[in-house]
Parts: C-alpha cells; sequence; structure tokens
C-alpha cells in the first residue's frame, strides 16, 4: 500500500507562486510514476503533469512554461511549483501514483490517490 498527502495549497493572488509536495508512505514509491491532477467545480478531472522515477517530466500544455514537477527519492517527495498562477488555476489538487514508468496522462491509470489540496487565485 502507498499513502499520498500533499500539501501546500491555499490562497495566492494571479501572478503569484505556490509550491504543493506529496509525500508518499509505505511502501516505497522510488520506482513509480507520479503525477498531479485538479479538478475544478464542474469540471472533470484534468492532467496537470507527471514525474517518473527517473526523473523524466512531462506537462500539460495549458501549464508548461508556468508549471514544473520534479521528485526527491530520497525524501519520497514529489514537487510541483507553479509559477504565474491565474484564476483558471483555482481547483483541487491532487497527486497519484503508480508502478512503472511511462507517460500516464489518465486519471484511470494510477491507482493510488492523496486527499487533494485546494488552491485558489483571486484575480
Amino acid at each position: 500500500q502507498v499513502q499520498l498527502v500533499e500539501s501546500g495549497g491555499g490562497l495566492v493572488q494571479a501572478g503569484g507562486s505556490l509550491r504543493l509536495s506529496c509525500a508518499a508512505s509505505g511502501r516505497t514509491v522510488s520506482t513509480y510514476t507520479t503525477g498531479w491532477f485538479r479538478q475544478a467545480p464542474g469540471k472533470e478531472r484534468e492532467f496537470v503533469a507527471a514525474v517518473t522515477w527517473r526523473g523524466n517530466t512531462y506537462h500539460a500544455d495549458s501549464v508548461k512554461g508556468r508549471f514544473t514537477t520534479s521528485r526527491d527519492n530520497a525524501k519520497n517527495t514529489v514537487y510541483l511549483q507553479m509559477n504565474s498562477l491565474v484564476p483558471g488555476d483555482t481547483a483541487v489538487y491532487y497527486c497519484a501514483a503508480r508502478p512503472g514508468v511511462g507517460v500516464f496522462r489518465g486519471a484511470h491509470e494510477y491507482g493510488y490517490w492523496g486527499q487533494g489540496t485546494q488552491v485558489t487565485v483571486s484575480s
């Protein structure tokens, strides 16, 4: 079993930055791919970014150039640095994990999920 706990969400003005953390416990996630998803009210959960255990990263076009995901395997923690935030980024952000290496953009491809953290960007 893998437990994931997100932190770092909050309220920020447009143009500001936040860094989300996703701490894993339980089985080691050093060989896992970790993804970030977000869900705004009334919308489907959408892919934001992913990082493999090798450190390869993938970002959705909507956040490319503004968001960066990274991982620290020694700390079993994955990060999502979010810069130049806009109101459209407001959502609950989730981290998710699954074994293996690949570009997994579908929420259904992940078996482990955190509880989510709210990010609100004011205009």
